[in-house]
């Protein structure tokens, strides 16, 4: 959990990202032993950044997509990336209204020790604040 205010950014991100892609996909925070029979799956996880410790909230978040193959990763992780850049900002939740969206890095493979999958991921710098 990645809070700042009393909000969790991930699961405000992940409530944001399942809504636009669909029942199709599956977008979570934790990886489990069941991820080969929930492909596609887009894990949306905060690995840092700062906080004034009141409302304002610039989140590190890592986005990785697993798929079967290398096209559906690499295709799916263009989406969420379009999602992030092009409409995440200015847009909000019940809980959180999100500011700047900033890719740190494009998606791009990642190396993954199953075989049967394939993973791509990139880093965006999100700022956040709750709902007033």
């Amino acid at each position: 959990m990645a809070t700042v205010g009393s909000v969790d950014i991930e699961l405000e991100l992940i409530t944001w990202t399942q809504a636009r892609l669909g029942a199709g996909v599956v977008v979570r925070d934790e990886l489990d032993n069941n991820l080969l029979n929930e492909l596609p799956t887009v894990q949306v996880e905060v690995i840092g950044g700062d906080d004034d410790g009141f409302r304002l909230d610039r989140a590190l978040v890592d986005i990785n997509v697993y798929a079967a193959t290398r096209a559906e990763a690499i295709a799916l992780a263009a989406t969420v990336h379009a999602l992030y850049l092009n409409q995440l900002r200015g847009s909000s939740t019940a809980a959180a209204v999100f500011g700047s969206v900033r890719a740190l890095t494009r998606p791009a493979v990642r190396p993954y020790e199953n075989v049967a999958l394939r993973r791509v991921g990139a880093t965006y710098q999100i700022h956040s604040h709750p709902v007033s």
